[in-house]
């Protein structure tokens, strides 16, 4: 997935600002990171899971331009000043995060951003962000989004 993922980006991200939400292993935001993104900020709950991202940005050499952050995800959402152009998400599926963080999504993304979503099941869209492409990889559903465009999924 994650290289049909940037396929769909394109593979050169320079001059773009990414958020991570729900990094995990941070394997989104280190990609993005190696593509020449400006800045990728990835964000997760577990000191266990930022800790290791720690260390593989120190040793994959992508600290410049990176900032790992401790916190939850809707808190981050409410409290964040900033907008990007790339938000990863893939939250934990069947907690019913999507429904959540939709009304928090439109206030940190830049007016052309894309959204790059996995989840349980197909999706529309997130706010005014519609589907433009969509793949599923065994019970995952990844989606891109753009503001405003559709593909017709339903």
């Amino acid at each position: 997935m994650r290289e049909t993922l940037f396929n769909w980006l394109g593979q050169d991200l320079t001059g773009l600002s990414c958020l991570d939400l729900f990094a995990g292993s941070g394997a989104l935001g280190f990609e993005a990171a190696s593509r020449g993104a400006t800045s990728v900020m990835m964000v997760d709950h577990s000191p266990k899971v930022l800790a290791a991202m720690a260390s593989n940005a120190e040793i994959l050499g992508t600290a410049q331009g990176l900032k790992i952050v401790h916190s939850d995800a809707m808190t981050f959402l409410s409290s964040v000043n900033s907008r990007f152009d790339v938000l990863f998400l893939d939250p934990p599926f069947h907690h019913g995060w999507m429904d959540r963080l939709a009304p928090l999504v439109p206030g940190v993304m830049a007016a052309d951003g894309m959204i790059y979503a996995e989840a349980e099941n197909a999706l529309e869209g997130i706010g005014d962000w519609r589907t433009v492409r969509h793949g599923r990889a065994g019970q995952v559903f990844y989606h891109l989004m753009r503001r405003g465009e559709t593909d017709g999924i339903k």
